[in-house]
């Protein structure tokens, strides 16, 4: 395993970029429980825990936090499977059962917020794997990590489709006092079979909603990302349908669909999937993603139409984009005696 090549740019020469943590500081740990059986946990003190976002990506923010590489959430599309091919690993079996843990990430995280270089913009999380896989009840690093961005005021966002999420809400209530605080949970569709088989490591999609439901009845706004919507499979009229009004009764305050798109290292796992699964999708999948990654831009407008109007049907809308909200402190009380000029500190 190629620890020494990753580096903070992954598509950099490794010779020349500074490795995150060396070889030496590598525990490799196997627990014989029922939660984590096949799964191996290599534990590592990272040197960096506060990531750029690459200039060329479509993400709508600039920095993020990734606790954990590799997901058991095993989700066969996940577009992050091409990082473990960084470690020489690959991004089939290995992405799901060989799950990198900066068990350092909260020390990190805080002592990069205290920098005086340090601006306060946003951070967001779960962007790349899934910050409450299950790994996350065992090595705890979330509470330290929304603890950090609280006591610093610093906003954020979590996409996660992990239940979990709920044993930190007391955090995310402390935290949505002082800063902007953006929650989303994943929840592409509610057929039962097609999660089983292309989401086999993670919760149900009723006890994502009942999540967003708990997360709403705590005044914390929870949007859905409808993601994916996968063609042929999860696109039928009726099944949106029934996503849209299953996100409606969950209290979330806004639907925002996204298409599946296949990048490299995911695209083959998701094909030899489909090739076992539905091999009869094989030659419209080919004919659909033959110009790259994303559907075409024909079938995305289509798709994002459905849900729009269906959300506004059921009296929920897409998600609009918020600016972090400024936190000032409070008004210092003037004495009782002679007036005097306030300051702010």
């Amino acid at each position: 395993m190629r620890w020494e090549n990753l580096t903070a740019d992954p598509a950099g020469d490794p010779a020349r970029d500074a490795a995150l943590f060396g070889a030496d500081a590598v525990i490799t740990r196997t627990f014989d429980t029922p939660e984590f059986r096949g799964i191996t946990f290599h534990e590592i003190r990272a040197r960096s825990i506060v990531n750029r976002v690459p200039g060329a990506s479509r993400m709508p923010f600039e920095w993020t936090v990734n606790p954990y590489r590799g997901c058991s959430h095993a989700c066969v599309y996940c577009f992050a499977r091409k990082t473990h091919s960084y470690l020489d690993l690959d991004t089939g079996l290995d992405f799901d059962s060989q799950i990198v843990v900066k068990v350092n990430a909260p020390e990190l995280l805080r002592r990069r917020l205290g920098s005086q270089r340090w601006l306060g913009e946003h951070i967001a999380m779960g962007t790349n794997v899934d910050c409450y896989q299950r790994a996350e009840g065992r090595y705890r690093l979330m509470p330290g990590i929304i603890a950090a961005l609280r006591d610093h005021a610093n906003p954020f966002s979590i996409l996660t489709k992990g239940t979990l999420i709920l044993r930190d809400l007391d955090l995310l209530k402390q935290a949505s006092e002082v800063t902007d605080v953006g929650i989303s949970v994943s929840v592409g569709f509610t057929d039962t079979e097609l999660w089983r088989t292309v989401e086999p490591g993670t919760p149900a999609p009723e006890r994502r909603l009942d999540a967003v439901r708990t997360l709403s009845d705590h005044g914390i706004d929870c949007g859905v990302l409808m993601a994916p919507v996968i063609p042929f499979l999860g696109d039928h009229p009726a099944q949106l349908r029934a996503t849209v009004r299953a996100v409606a009764a969950s209290g979330a305050t806004s639907v925002t669909p996204l298409v599946l798109h296949l990048r490299p290292g995911a695209r083959e796992w998701f094909m030899a999937w489909l090739e076992h699964h539905h091999p009869y999708l094989v030659r419209r999948y080919e004919r659909l993603y033959a110009e790259g990654a994303y559907a075409p831009k024909w079938y995305q407008r289509r798709i994002t139409r459905q849900v729009h109007e269906l959300a506004q049907e059921y009296g929920i809308g897409p998600a609009r984009a918020g600016m972090p909200r400024r936190i000032t402190a409070p008004e210092p009380v003037p004495p009782a005696a002679e007036p005097t000029q306030l300051t702010l500190l």
